[in-house]
C-alpha cells in the first residue's frame, strides 16, 4: 500500500506540475538527496580538486549549457583566455607539439585514451600487427550532458562505467589528471548528477524508478503532455520510428528485441558477414542476436569514416580521426585470431573508396559489419570494452529527452543540427531494417540524394517534438 499511495501522489503531482524536479541549470535536488549533499556535490562537481591539473567536472560538463560542452563555448572560451583549464595539452590536436591547437576541441570533442583488451591488437592495412607498447590507443568523443543520469546506466558513450562513481573516478584521473579521490567525494559528486534531470517527467520516471516501480510499469509521461497539433504528429512518428530503440519510460530502453538483433551480423574469419543461400530469395545474412544489451552498431562510426575520406559532409570531417583496423583472438594470449575488422575492401568497381562492395560467386556483398567497404574505423565503440567483434562500432542508445539542447550529435559529433540527424535517418538508417516497416517511399529531398522514409511533413512534425521531448 505505501507504493500505491506514493504512486498516486506521483502522477499527481506530476499532473499539475508540481514535480519540477532539478533541470540542467544544476539546481540542488532535495527529495533526491539532503540539502547538505546537493550543496557538497555542486561545489566538488565545480571546483578543480587538489591535485588535478585545473580542471573540475564542470570545465567540460558546462553548467549554464545542459551540462554539456558546445563547440560555440569551447570557440568563445578559447578567445576570451587560452589559459583556461579547459585548454590542457592532453586534449591539443598534438600534444607533443610546439604550439598547440584545439580544433578538435572546437568540434565539441575530447581525447579518450582506453587500453585494448587482452584479446585485441592494432593491425595495418598489410595485416601486420602495430599494437602500442602501452596497449592504449585514443579516440576522440563528445561529451555527453550528464541529466537524466539517475535513469541509465552504465555510462559513456561505450558503458565501460558501471557506476556514476566509477565514471567520475575516471574523468578525475584522466581527464583532470588527478590521482585517486576518496568514495565520499565521489558518491558526493554522484548524488548530484542524480539530481540533475532535463524536465520534470523525466524526475518523475527517475522517483518511480527509486521505489522500485518496474520500468515496464512505469507510464510514459511524454503520452500525457499537452502538445500542439504538429507536436501530436510528431509524437506519432516518434513512436513509429524512434520508441524501437528509444521507447519506454526512460526513452533509453530498446524495446522491441527483433529491431535490437537485425544489427548484428555473424562474421567469417576475413570479418566480412557471412550469408546463406535461401531458395527464391538468394543470398541472406545470417543474424546473430545480441540479448541484453542496449548498444547498437547503428553505422555512425561510418558516416565519420566517409567524412574523414571527403564522401560525407559530416561535422567532424575537418579534423583528422584516427584510423585503425583490429584483430581479435579466442583469449588473452593472442595466438588464435577470429577475426579482422574492419576487413579489406573489395569494391565493385575496384576502384579503392567504392562504396558499393563486390559480390562472391553466390552473389552475397563482400563487406564487414557496415555492409559497405571500409579501410579503416574512426572508432571501434563498445569492442574496445568487451573485446567482443560483435561489439564493433557499437554506442550506447541514448536517452532523447533534451536532446534539442545538446548539439553536435553522436558519440563523435559527427552531425551539427538535429535537422540532419533526422535526415540521416529518414535516408540511410529506418529504410535498412525492414523490422521497424518505414521503406523509402518518399521522394528524395536533394539531386542525388537517396529516397526517404519520411515525408516532409513528418520530418518537421517529428522536429517539432523533439524540440518539446
Amino acid at each position: 500500500m505505501k507504493r500505491s499511495r506514493s504512486l498516486v501522489g506521483l502522477l499527481s503531482a506530476f499532473a499539475w506540475g508540481g514535480l519540477s524536479g532539478c533541470t540542467s541549470s544544476g539546481q540542488p535536488e532535495p527529495e533526491l538527496t539532503s540539502q547538505a549533499q546537493a550543496v557538497s556535490g555542486k561545489h566538488l562537481f565545480q571546483e578543480a580538486l587538489p591535485g588535478t591539473n585545473g580542471r573540475s567536472c564542470a570545465t567540460c560538463h558546462v553548467m549554464d549549457e545542459d551540462t554539456a560542452l558546445r563547440p560555440q563555448n569551447v570557440a568563445a572560451r578559447l578567445a576570451l583566455n587560452p589559459e583556461d583549464p579547459l585548454f590542457h595539452r592532453i586534449d591539443s590536436d598534438d600534444p607533443a607539439a610546439p604550439v598547440p591547437t584545439y580544433e578538435h576541441l572546437k568540434k565539441g570533442l575530447v581525447r579518450v585514451v582506453l587500453p585494448l583488451p587482452a584479446n585485441m591488437d592494432v593491425i595495418d592495412v598489410q595485416g601486420q600487427v602495430i599494437t602500442p607498447p602501452d596497449r592504449r590507443i585514443s579516440v576522440w568523443r563528445g561529451v555527453p550532458s550528464i541529466a537524466d543520469t539517475a535513469l541509465t546506466g552504465p555510462y559513456l558513450s561505450d558503458g565501460r562505467a558501471t557506476t556514476l562513481q566509477a565514471q567520475a573516478h575516471a574523468a578525475l584521473r584522466d581527464h583532470s589528471q588527478g590521482g585517486d579521490v576518496g568514495p565520499h567525494v565521489l558518491d558526493r559528486i554522484a548524488d548530484f548528477e542524480r539530481g540533475v534531470f532535463t524536465s520534470g517527467r523525466a524526475r518523475f520516471v527517475a522517483a518511480l524508478a527509486g521505489q522500485g516501480v518496474p520500468l515496464a510499469q512505469i507510464p510514459v509521461p511524454e503520452d500525457f503532455m499537452a502538445l500542439t497539433p504538429q507536436e501530436q504528429r510528431g509524437r506519432d512518428v516518434y513512436a513509429v520510428a524512434c520508441s524501437a530503440c528509444h521507447g519506454g519510460a526512460t526513452t533509453t530502453h530498446i524495446t522491441r528485441p527483433e529491431v535490437h538483433a537485425f544489427f548484428f551480423s555473424s562474421l567469417q574469419p576475413d570479418g566480412n558477414v557471412r550469408y546463406t543461400p535461401v531458395p527464391g530469395q538468394g543470398p541472406v545474412r545470417v543474424q546473430v542476436p545480441h540479448p541484453n544489451d542496449g548498444f547498437l552498431p547503428v553505422g555512425f562510426s561510418f558516416f565519420s569514416y566517409m567524412g574523414q575520406l571527403g564522401l560525407f559532409p559530416t561535422y567532424n570531417a575537418s579534423v583528422a580521426l584516427p584510423r585503425y583496423r583490429f584483430r581479435f583472438y579466442t583469449d588473452g594470449m593472442r595466438q588464435h585470431p577470429v577475426t579482422e575488422l574492419p576487413p579489406l575492401p573489395v569494391t565493385a568497381s575496384g576502384e579503392p573508396l567504392d562504396l558499393n562492395p563486390a559480390l562472391d560467386a553466390n552473389g552475397a556483398p563482400i563487406a564487414g559489419p557496415s555492409l559497405a567497404p571500409q579501410w579503416f574505423t574512426t572508432d571501434p565503440g563498445r569492442a574496445l570494452i568487451t573485446g567482443d567483434p560483435l561489439d564493433f562500432e557499437s554506442f550506447d542508445m541514448p536517452s532523447l529527452r533534451g536532446i534539442a539542447r545538446t548539439a553536435p550529435y553522436f558519440h563523435d559529433n559527427s552531425f551539427e543540427t538535429l535537422e540532419q540527424v533526422v535526415d540521416v535517418y529518414s535516408q540511410f538508417t529506418l529504410p535498412l531494417n525492414p523490422t521497424i516497416n518505414l521503406p523509402p517511399v518518399h521522394p528524395p529531398q536533394a539531386p542525388g540524394a537517396p529516397p526517404e522514409a519520411l515525408s516532409p511533413t513528418q520530418k518537421a512534425d517529428l522536429l517539432s517534438f523533439l524540440q518539446r521531448l
